[in-house]
């Protein structure tokens, strides 16, 4: 004789649930929706509802959130350590309606509904280990950000005093947190001390070049007046010249008026 092995029932699943009953669509919709978020902690379940295209993902995701406040409020449990234990769609009674049809006859129409059920438990060590983990990551990545937005900010500051700009108190503040200079260097990316003297170096050449420029222009505004000073002589001798010249032609062209 053959012994079959009986497993839990549906009623007797560990965990809080939720259920709703008589859902105005498929029971074959709503397992689609439901396969999705089975097994997964109740945020990423959350998360992968709001962003799923289908009908019954908003009814569900309504099912999932009295779930989680159901356990939280009855099972006095952490919300955000709880996964998805088991969601399931049972069909519901089916309405009839008919439309009329061609020669005086009709077709039915069935208006399926379903019933809803989430079950939530609190996640096992694996699973907690894993969530935790990718939590602190992002935590991290997070934090190097908003240092790298502090550090940015107080370069700015610094450069902006050497200038003489006026900074305002915000950016006067230095970071309370930045990266270590041996972090920074074993990364490959600039440190403070490293930007600075860029910086520096950047404003020496700019003022040797524009120093270099305004000695030019004084040498230029030297020699100008010079050239000045021989245009005017040339032009004062070349018109001493002619006044000479002039009057020693004058005696003979008065001979020559006389003679006439």
């Amino acid at each position: 004789m053959a012994v079959t092995s009986v497993g839990t029932k549906t009623n007797e699943r560990p965990g809080t649930r939720a259920q709703m009953r008589f859902a105005r669509f498929s029971a074959s919709k709503a397992r689609a929706v439901l396969d999705l978020v089975r097994g997964l902690p109740v945020n990423d379940a959350a998360q992968v509802l709001q962003f799923t295209e289908r009908g019954p993902s908003v009814v569900i995701s309504k099912v999932l959130a009295s779930a989680i406040a159901n356990a939280e409020h009855n099972d006095e449990l952490d919300g955000d350590a709880l996964y998805v234990a088991a969601c399931y769609a049972d069909e519901g009674p089916t309405l009839k309606r008919w439309r009329p049809r061609a020669r005086g006859r009709a077709t039915r129409i069935r208006k399926r509904t379903c019933h809803i059920t989430i079950i939530v438990a609190p996640m096992p060590d694996e699973m907690a280990a894993r969530v935790e983990a990718r939590q602190a990551a992002g935590t991290a990545a997070a934090t190097g950000r908003r240092r790298g937005r502090r550090a940015q900010e107080s370069r700015r500051a610094r450069v902006a005093r050497s200038r003489g700009e006026t900074v305002a108190e915000e950016q006067l503040e230095e970071p309370t947190e930045a990266e270590p200079e041996e972090e920074a260097e074993a990364a490959g990316e600039p440190t403070d001390q490293l930007a600075d003297e860029m910086i520096e170096d950047a404003e020496e050449a700019a003022d040797e070049a524009a120093g270099d420029e305004t000695a030019g222009d004084e040498t230029d505004e030297a020699e100008s007046p010079e050239e000045d000073d021989t245009t005017e002589e040339r032009g004062l001798e070349s018109a001493e010249g002619g006044d000479a010249e002039g009057a020693e032609a004058s005696p003979e062209a008065d001979d020559a008026e006389e003679n006439k």
